[in-house]
């Protein structure tokens, strides 16, 4: 039992925040805090509050030696904006947690209205706890990629190649994995079948009390969904191609400083000739002077203003996007849009085709290019051939 208020607690670890973050910095690298650790911080900070520490269950003795209470860990966490990156095999622990949650309530949904409405609570906390420990996993991913740009430790290219190398395969790529809606194994797929089945009860569960849990989980797994997407995008095409590039640059980098050192080793490529191009021809005057001399006689200009089209085409994007989502999966998208066109209009009209490709760039839906299939399509419109790749189009996120 705790021997101080709560605003007492409070007013001391404001009043003694400076050795609180020096021992939690402490036991963020070494696991936990030696004894020794402890006295010659609170010396050297002339802040004898070993005694408080202990009183308020701020931390706890393990042997001869102290650690944070978990809950004052992650505060400073939390506050300090400073997370352990977590493995992806750890946060994949949530995959089994929300799974029986989400199967006990399957087979009790026509049991006790009391435990099925602590069961919806539980289920609500777990993906909490999973969708803010992939954000913490994020951001701190994000911040130590960055330093690893900036080489804040003044590393060598060999240890920044190792190091990059590590993040991608331990973390960034196994994190994406998870967080991969079109993976059949992955928690996000696991999320939406859940939102599936809870936004039907939501709508015709008789008790209203119960109805009212799975609507409040429906709109928090709505939330949680776009998250997940923000964090899988940032994964995607911020944090992976740039650890990535320091990966290839320091490659490159250190192959070159070898061949420096031993530059008579290898045999090197023969280099091209230059030669010096200008921008003109050595005939522009000539060039110029007999363009000019063609308007030296004036002629009798006749312009008419042009007849504007009574017919004008006027691309309706919502009806075709609803085509387009009634329609998914679509193996291959131009051959969608040329097939869709046709079924209106005798002929493809280029500008027509074009309006229609535009759904390409909807927030809603998933690319994926066919890499199998490396010859590109032929489609004729009106005006051109077009030559295009294969596309297909997923659903992406719940729905």
């Amino acid at each position: 039992m705790l021997k101080a208020e709560p605003k007492t607690i409070l007013n001391f670890l404001a009043n003694h925040f400076d050795s609180l973050k020096d021992l939690f910095d402490i036991q963020s690298d070494e696991g936990i805090i030696r004894k020794e650790q402890l006295m010659q911080v609170l010396s050297e900070r002339n802040d004898p509050i070993e005694t408080q520490l202990i009183d308020y269950k701020i931390i706890r003795k393990i042997g001869d030696d102290f650690e944070f209470r978990d809950v004052y860990f992650k505060l400073f966490e939390f506050i300090l904006n400073e997370f352990r990156p977590l493995l992806p095999e750890t946060i994949q622990k949530y995959e089994q947690s929300i799974g029986k949650l989400f199967s006990k309530i399957r087979e009790g949904i026509k049991g006790d209205n009391l435990i099925l409405k602590n069961r919806i609570d539980d289920l609500n906390n777990e993906i909490r706890e999973f969708s803010e420990a992939v954000e913490k996993n994020t951001i701190r991913l994000l911040a130590e990629t960055r330093e690893l740009k900036s080489n804040v430790e003044k590393l060598d290219y060999k240890e920044k190649v190792r190091k990059a190398s590590f993040w991608i395969d331990y973390y960034i790529i196994p994190l994406n994995n998870i967080l991969d809606i079109n993976h059949a194994e992955s928690i996000t797929n696991k999320l939406f079948d859940i939102s599936q089945y809870v936004n039907v009860r939501r709508l015709n569960f008789n008790d209203e009390n119960i109805r009212l849990q799975f609507e409040k989980l429906y709109n928090f797994l709505v939330m949680t969904n776009d998250n997940l997407l923000r964090q899988s995008k940032l994964l995607t095409n911020e944090l992976l191609p740039l650890i990535e590039r320091i990966r290839t640059e320091s490659i490159i980098l250190t192959g070159w400083i070898e061949f420096l050192k031993q530059p008579y080793k290898s045999t090197v490529p023969k280099i091209f000739k230059p030669e010096r191009y200008y921008p003109y021809s050595n005939d522009m005057y000539l060039n110029a002077k007999e363009y000019l001399e063609q308007f030296v006689t004036d002629e009798n200009i006749l312009m008419e203003d042009p007849v504007a089209s009574s017919d004008k085409w006027v691309f309706n994007k919502e009806l075709y996007k609803d085509r387009m989502l009634q329609q998914l999966p679509i193996d291959s998208f131009f051959d969608w849009c040329g097939l869709t066109l046709r079924s209106e209009y005798k002929d493809i009209e280029t500008d027509k085709f074009f309006a229609l490709t535009g759904l390409l760039f909807e927030d809603d839906i998933f690319l994926e290019l066919d890499e199998k299939e490396p010859d590109r399509k032929l489609i004729k419109t009106s005006q051109m051939t077009l030559r295009v790749p294969k596309i297909k189009i997923l659903k992406y996120g719940i729905s």
